[in-house]
């Protein structure tokens, strides 16, 4: 996300795609890292820094798999990849409920867990569950961060607002033709187009 901020802001012209993923799972590490790092890729993972070393809890009221979160060496070693570190809140709330020094603590709490830590430099943000508003947006960008990823659908373009960016989700079944259809064909820009309208229409 380092990298994509000068393109995102006009500072530098070209096509470009950065590769993100969010809780910070250890088969980002064991699974993505190496291939990344053979194709000369570099992508940011956002962590929960409370959970460092443990479980995506917030999970467990749903049918999502448990799964193991990169401990302090992994991540380590996530950045001696080359790769990035970003901010996922302390605990995975949604943001939105959160008020005063809670809703702080998730935010600014969460980069000084990580630079503690890891003791690296942590300027990109992603809200758990896609939950944002403009306050919740406002909060990120006093506190420091350079950007904010949503879970909304579509590509992220200048102009955007760098608080607010859309991404294209890579789900496990999507085939290498649906993939490519997502990023080529801006397949999911018209499914957010489609998705606003929807939701605009039945309110």
């Amino acid at each position: 996300m380092t990298e994509a901020v000068p393109y995102l802001t006009g500072q530098k012209d070209g096509k470009i795609a950065a590769l993100t993923f969010d809780d910070g799972y250890c088969d980002n590490l064991l699974n993505a890292a190496p291939i990344l790092d053979h194709f000369g890729f570099t992508a940011t993972c956002y962590v929960v820094s409370s959970s460092i070393g443990r479980t995506n809890q917030w999970d467990s009221n749903v049918n999502n798999a448990i799964k193991p979160v990169m401990n302090t060496e992994q991540l380590k070693e996530w950045i001696d990849y080359g790769f990035e570190v970003g901010a996922h809140s302390r605990t995975h709330p949604h943001l939105t409920e959160c008020h005063g020094d809670v809703l702080k603590g998730e935010i600014d709490g969460c980069r000084e867990d990580l630079e503690r830590v890891l003791h690296c430099t942590v300027r990109h943000f992603s809200y758990p569950y896609g939950s944002w508003n403009p306050f919740v947006a406002d909060m990120v960008e006093r506190a420091g961060f350079q950007s904010a990823c949503t879970t909304r659908r579509g590509r992220a373009r200048q102009g955007d607002g760098l608080f607010r960016l859309s991404r294209v989700k890579v789900r496990k079944y999507d085939t290498l033709a649906l993939f490519a259809w997502k990023l080529v064909a801006g397949y999911e820009d018209r499914r957010a187009y489609d998705l606003a309208e929807y939701l605009d229409k039945n309110k």
